[in-house]
């Protein structure tokens, strides 16, 4: 069974930068897709970034391109958000997904095609 935990959240001025991480145990021989999920209270969940196993595809949802980045190691089994020029508007709780594949990568940003759920971490951007 895979177990996600996630790391990295506060609060941080508009303008800042935070850097999330997302460790990962338990995982057998891969593929995996990771992504990066947020939510607010009252809100549906809502796709942030994801990145393939070999991280040769990254794709982001149009309000963070540019200023979020997605990266991985797989030697230590942790996958980064690097957000900058944070907005009042990226407050939310941050939550890391996975879901093994094979074959090529399919990208998605679907919460229902993701198996593996963190508990997530606070992200607050004061203005």
């Amino acid at each position: 069974q895979v177990q996600l935990v996630e790391s990295g959240g506060g609060l941080v001025q508009a303008g800042g930068s935070l850097r999330l991480s997302c460790a990962a145990s338990g995982r057998t021989f891969g593929p995996y897709g990771t992504a990066w999920f947020r939510q607010v209270p009252g809100k549906e969940r809502e796709f942030v970034a994801a990145i393939s196993w070999q991280a040769r595809f990254t794709g982001y949802v149009d309000a963070v391109k540019g200023r979020f980045t997605i990266s991985r190691d797989n030697v230590e089994n942790t996958v980064y958000l690097q957000m900058n020029s944070l907005k009042p508007e990226d407050t939310a709780i941050y939550y890391c997904a996975e879901r093994k594949y094979s074959g090529s990568y399919t990208y998605t940003r679907s919460v229902a095609s993701y198996t593996y759920w963190g508990q997530g971490t606070q992200v607050t951007v004061s203005s």
